[in-house]
């Protein structure tokens, strides 16, 4: 199975924008042959926009998700993203799957919330751990924060899960995390874990790039530098995942 993971420039409320970058995307992704497309955290409506979380936040069965939904289907390409979710009166940091049929196979409402933002404009969901088949690969979902703490990832490792995929928004002075912690959760629980970062800036927060897909036994299997990359990574028999992969590529997700 092929893995498709985009680091970019932050959407920074361009709604508009962001969706025609999905689009874009996921058709890069389906022409590379992956199954699955995974974005950053809250690529609607931005990281940095707290004043549009709350305002902005559609509940899991509104238009943002139908309209995603669809653009899978149309692609025949997987896609997994982070994106503001109003359920009443509580707005999450919330992260969902759908498969290349655009049916909804996975959804995770971060735990761990991190700095004064975000716990004001979301909030903390209870520890949940689904897992679900990513075209046969027993597969879970963190959100950036919520990989750093070991019994997160453990947990989903004891419910079956052989891949995480981890939205994320992290910051520069924070690379610790891409260079130590995500290989550490990967080797400590034997899986594969997708890390898809922002890079550049938005509203003045800058983010640190490298974005990565770690294998089990800690090496990276492709990562991206600083700037705008879509990655693509092979991933060995399905069966016996995490234990292999056999080959990474980067490409220009703009690219035909």
């Amino acid at each position: 199975m092929k893995l498709a993971m985009y680091q970019g420039h932050p959407t920074d409320g361009d709604i508009e924008g962001a969706f025609a970058r999905i689009a874009a995307l996921l058709a890069s992704a389906a022409a590379a042959g992956a199954r699955m497309l995974v974005l950053p955290e809250l690529f609607l409506p931005g990281y940095n926009r707290p004043d549009l979380h709350g305002t902005l936040a559609q509940p899991l069965d509104g238009p943002w998700m139908t309209r995603v939904a669809a653009l899978a289907r149309a692609a025949g390409c997987g896609v997994t993203l982070g994106w503001a979710e109003r359920e009443g009166d509580n707005v999450f940091n919330a992260a969902t799957s759908f498969d290349a049929t655009g049916r909804r196979i996975g959804h995770h409402r971060k735990i761990q919330l991190f700095g004064a933002m975000e716990r004001d404009s979301f909030t903390p969901a209870p520890c949940a751990y689904p897992v679900f088949e990513v075209e046969g690969v027993p597969t879970g979902m963190l959100i950036c924060y919520d990989v750093e703490f070991p019994g997160h990832a453990a947990a989903l490792a004891a419910a079956g899960a052989r891949m995480i995929l981890v939205p994320t928004a992290n910051g520069i002075e924070f690379e610790l995390v891409q260079r130590v912690l995500v290989s550490a959760r990967a080797y400590e629980n034997r899986l594969v874990i997708a890390y898809a970062n922002w890079c550049g800036s938005e509203r003045g927060l800058a983010f640190s790039g490298q974005s990565f897909v770690v294998g089990p036994d800690a090496r990276p299997l492709a990562t991206a530098g600083d700037g705008e990359a879509l990655l693509i990574v092979d991933l060995d028999s399905i069966a016996r995942i995490p234990e292999a992969v056999l080959s990474t590529q980067a490409r220009d997700w703009r690219g035909a």
